[in-house]
């Protein structure tokens, strides 16, 4: 075989591996897709007046029911929070904690398929136990790219942090 022959099956081989690693890259592997502080926030969302008395909030009033308290969703709390994200595309897991000691998404994995139950977990990244961390509490997000096996047109249910959160329908 002639070298420039033999040069070009190695070259077009060369091409070909290399290829397959740029699009297995490009393939979402489970892991988290981005994080930042903070929550998301789309741009057609309303404010929430936590101001508003029980008859502007539609909150039941002297009918001898007890008036719900409004929650602002902006603000920081215990539960964590999963919404669909960029249409369905991508999942937003945000949990509140420290801000120098974030609370972070790992990795999503499905436990049963779309059909089967629509059900994933998302595991967290462990941090050192003598961590020193500040002693606030603000929130912050991590986005994962939506399972292949999963649907958004049946509820999603998220394991994570020992609990489990229902993504409505979207």
């Amino acid at each position: 075989m002639a070298p420039s022959v033999r040069l070009r099956r190695t070259g077009l081989i060369a091409v070909a591996l290399s290829s397959l690693v740029l699009l297995s890259a490009c393939t979402p592997p489970g892991g988290a897709a981005e994080d930042f502080p903070g929550r998301p926030v789309p741009e057609e969302a309303t404010a929430v007046d936590v101001g508003a008395g029980p008859d502007e909030a539609g909150v039941p009033g002297s009918e001898g029911e007890e008036a719900e308290e409004a929650v602002d969703p902006m603000e920081p709390n215990d539960e964590p929070l999963v919404v669909w994200w960029a249409d369905g595309g991508q999942l937003a897991l945000t949990i509140s904690g420290s801000s120098s000691c974030p609370v972070v998404g790992s990795d999503i994995r499905v436990l049963e398929p779309a059909g089967e139950g629509n059900r994933v977990a998302i595991s967290l990244v462990e941090r050192p136990a003598d961590e020193i961390c500040t002693m606030d509490f603000v929130p912050h997000t991590t986005l994962f790219w939506t399972p292949y096996d999963v649907t958004t047109t049946e509820p999603l249910f998220v394991e994570v942090m020992g609990t489990e959160v229902e993504v409505p329908i979207k």
